[in-house]
């Protein structure tokens, strides 16, 4: 007699979707775990890079310009003390660099994986 599968197994999700949920779910979880500073200033920084998603983007060039991160800085900073209210700390502004950067090489590798997918 054939062994059976469970119904959940018959038409299993490509390995790739797979590890690409996981990939997520583990950064959202990771994400979650931001003291509370960084969780109210990471709202501002992924609206920046959402603007900066386009092709031939900076956020795509091979070695994206110090001089540009750095304007995005205080674009977000100034940004953050309109809207909050907070002072400006030098803190702030070193942690906005480091949320900043991470968000974008997360960006970068999603798109290189990406560029692997597309079908015309």
């Amino acid at each position: 007699m054939e062994e059976k599968i469970p119904y959940y197994m018959a038409y299993p999700l490509p390995w790739e979707m797979e590890d690409w949920r996981r990939e997520r779910q583990d950064m959202e979880y990771l994400k979650s775990l931001y003291p509370g500073l960084a969780k109210q200033i990471l709202p501002y920084i992924e609206e920046a890079c959402d603007h900066l998603e386009y092709q031939c983007s900076m956020m795509y060039d091979e070695y994206p310009d110090k001089l540009q991160i750095y304007l995005m800085r205080r674009k977000i900073l100034e940004k953050i003390l309109k809207e909050e209210g907070m002072e400006s700390e030098e803190r702030l502004e070193e942690l906005i660099v480091v949320l900043l950067c991470q968000e974008l090489y997360r960006r970068r590798s999603q798109e290189r994986r990406n560029r692997g997918r597309r079908f015309f």
